[in-house]
């Protein structure tokens, strides 16, 4: 009896102890954010009070900057300082800001000069957990972008809504983007890959797969068996998503979107949903992803289905920014016209 008594004593002491650190963590970190907002608030206004110009600025900032940290240390290089003015400049009340993002995802987000983007990665960024490395990730992957373009009809009543929403999944398009990117596999742009190769290194680097992979998504295994007629066929990746309560099955395909790609997914979601699903689980979700999709030739492919079934591309590089953007223009003035 004792010794249940004093395990629940640890447990309950260490779940006080880790409560307080991250409550004196988030203290210091809601303090840190003040002060540099304060911090970029005192230049601006010194600026304006002297009418200081853009080069006489930049004097004032290093004098400040080598004065600072001669006295206080390392956080006032010159870099962080035009940082904390900056903040201000685009954060007037500082309280509009989550006190749950910290100082190097503010650096990261207030350099986004699109202000429905920059609220987009700040949600995203709160309700998903991002570390900064994650943000700067998503950004340097062009997410908000590639969410607009997941389904052809990008409009500014969808821009707005992921600025002030967030990434909301109600359906089974919400999971999709155009494209998926898989530059931390490492696999160089024009190099020739094997559909299981692609498929092993997605799971050696699953933790990132399920990053891009998005909100909700739970790994359920690879070359899931599928029988039919005493004959085994097999899913390249399965996953669950929570949120929409989906079986989601993926199929790789190391070239473009052919005829039977449409047919053969189908036909392993119709098994999903007669012989895997439970009663409380919605109809499955079928991706295949490829390496070329011609949108026409898609539309006949993937429809006509009683399930859901998609496709889009993937890209082993970062996306080009500009050339995503000058698309997403293309089909919003198309859409608007």
């Amino acid at each position: 009896m004792y010794e249940n008594l004093d395990k629940e004593l640890i447990e309950s002491i260490k779940q006080l102890i880790a409560q307080s650190k991250k409550s004196v963590s988030q203290h210091i970190n809601h303090v840190l954010i003040h002060t540099y907002w304060s911090i970029g608030k005192e230049i601006v206004s010194t600026e304006q009070k002297k009418q200081i110009d853009n080069l006489s600025s930049r004097q004032l900032i290093l004098d400040l900057s080598k004065t600072l940290t001669q006295e206080f240390g390392n956080g006032f290089s010159r870099s962080n300082l035009f940082n904390m003015r900056k903040f201000y400049l685009e954060y007037p009340d500082v309280q509009t800001l989550s006190g749950h993002l910290s100082w190097s995802h503010i650096c990261e987000i207030i350099h986004i000069e699109d202000k429905q983007k920059r609220s987009f990665y700040e949600l995203e960024c709160v309700e998903s957990k991002w570390s900064f490395r994650e943000l700067k990730r998503q950004i340097d992957s062009s997410l908000f972008e590639r969410l607009l373009l997941s389904d052809g009809s990008s409009n500014k009543e969808k821009i707005v809504k992921l600025a002030k929403s967030g990434q909301e999944i109600s359906q089974a398009e919400d999971i999709l983007k155009s494209p998926y990117v898989f530059e931390f596999l490492g696999i160089p742009e024009h190099n020739p890959i094997y559909e299981r190769e692609l498929e092993h290194r997605l799971i050696l680097h699953l933790e990132h797969f399920l990053l891009e992979l998005g909100k909700g998504f739970m790994f359920v295994g690879t070359q899931q068996r599928v029988t039919l007629n005493n004959q085994h066929h097999y899913v390249d990746m399965v996953f669950y998503n929570k949120i929409l309560r989906s079986y989601i099955l993926i199929d790789l395909k190391a070239r473009k979107l052919e005829i039977t790609d449409g047919g053969q997914l189908n036909t392993y979601l119709n098994y999903y949903k007669t012989e895997i699903n439970d009663p409380d689980d919605n109809p499955p979700i079928g991706i295949i992803l490829c390496t070329e999709k011609d949108e026409i030739a898609a539309e006949y492919i993937l429809s006509g289905f009683d399930n859901n079934v998609f496709a889009s591309k993937y890209t082993l590089v970062l996306p080009n920014k500009d050339r995503l953007i000058d698309e997403l223009n293309q089909v919003i003035n198309s859409r608007n016209e």
